[in-house]
């Protein structure tokens, strides 16, 4: 996981850092870009995905202050403002009829899962064929720095609470590429663990030995497991070959019925029963609070 770059690629990692450090909230890959652009460091836009992939080596090699989430992955969304209620009362009817409470829905669970797949065209198959408390983590093709980053914090710190084994089930493409991404993720996670529990020395941990001693255990109770497209289901399920790359499979190609039930294997992780009884008891206790938030009387 380390990176040591060229002389020159150094001094333009540093320049690079300089623009990111003078902003106060989190910036793009693409922004970074611009600011060299207009400081003269770079010269042709063509240099972009040059830097893409010096950003990429420097974040995931934690090269000086470099780490995998310091850059903001590219998204657009509104950022809505100003809402709320129309007064205190208005509030309280609204907890009492709405508001229920949630459990953690894996605490009585015997390891903790999550699906990761390939193709995120395919985000609606997967909502709805995989039980409702499994985490889901579409890639997007090659999933980014700071997803990686991100999946290895929310894995560790689940370790840390459940103290269950952890299981990734993937699903992708059959293909050279569909099977590099998968190993790809999963070595930056291990890779990215060992930062990370670094990190939580001192704050979570009493010493480095202990921090250590459950870096291992974590690694241990990791499981990366390749669900499908495997060769076997060529035939099982008669997928069609790709037709602009013969002799590759794509997981689009499995008509809705096989896709359901290799999505439907990740319950085999699962103790439904135990799901169950975590429902019935935010049920329980959601009314107990509906019934409390009912007798409130909210003078302005």
């Amino acid at each position: 996981m380390s990176y040591t770059p060229s002389h020159e690629t150094g001094a333009l990692l540093a320049k690079a850092y300089q623009h990111i450090n003078s902003a106060p909230y989190q910036v793009t890959a693409r922004w970074v870009f611009y600011r060299l652009l207009q400081d003269g460091t770079l010269t042709a836009k063509g240099d972009y995905k040059k830097l893409l992939g010096f950003l990429s080596k420097a974040r995931k090699g934690f090269y000086g202050p470099w780490r995998p989430d310091l850059l903001a992955d590219d998204t657009r969304a509104a950022v809505i403002r100003g809402l709320g209620f129309s007064g205190g009362q208005d509030w309280a009817d609204a907890v009492a009829e709405q508001e229920r409470c949630s459990l953690d829905r894996w605490s009585s669970q015997h390891s903790y899962v999550e699906v990761w797949f390939e193709a995120s065209a395919m985000q609606a198959q997967f909502n709805y064929y995989t039980n409702e408390n499994i985490p889901l983590l579409a890639f997007h093709g090659d999933v980014s720095i700071p997803e990686k980053w991100k999946a290895t914090k929310r894995l560790v710190d689940r370790w840390l609470q459940l103290r269950v084994p952890i299981t990734i089930l993937y699903y992708g493409d059959l293909d050279e590429k569909g099977l590099q991404i998968p190993n790809s993720a999963r070595d930056d996670v291990v890779g990215f663990s060992g930062w990370y529990f670094g990190q939580l020395v001192g704050r979570t941990f009493a010493n480095l030995a202990a921090a250590q001693g459950d870096l291992d255990a974590f690694l241990a109770s990791f499981s990366f497991i390749r669900v499908g497209l495997n060769e076997e289901h060529i035939n099982l399920y008669a997928i069609p070959e790709n037709p602009e790359r013969p002799g590759t499979y794509q997981w689009e190609g499995l008509d809705d019925d096989a896709a359901q039930e290799l999505i439907g294997l990740a319950d085999q992780y699962l103790s439904l029963d135990n799901f169950e009884e975590v429902e019935e008891a935010e049920e329980r206790i959601t009314q107990q609070f509906r019934d409390h938030m009912a007798t409130l009387a909210i003078n302005e």
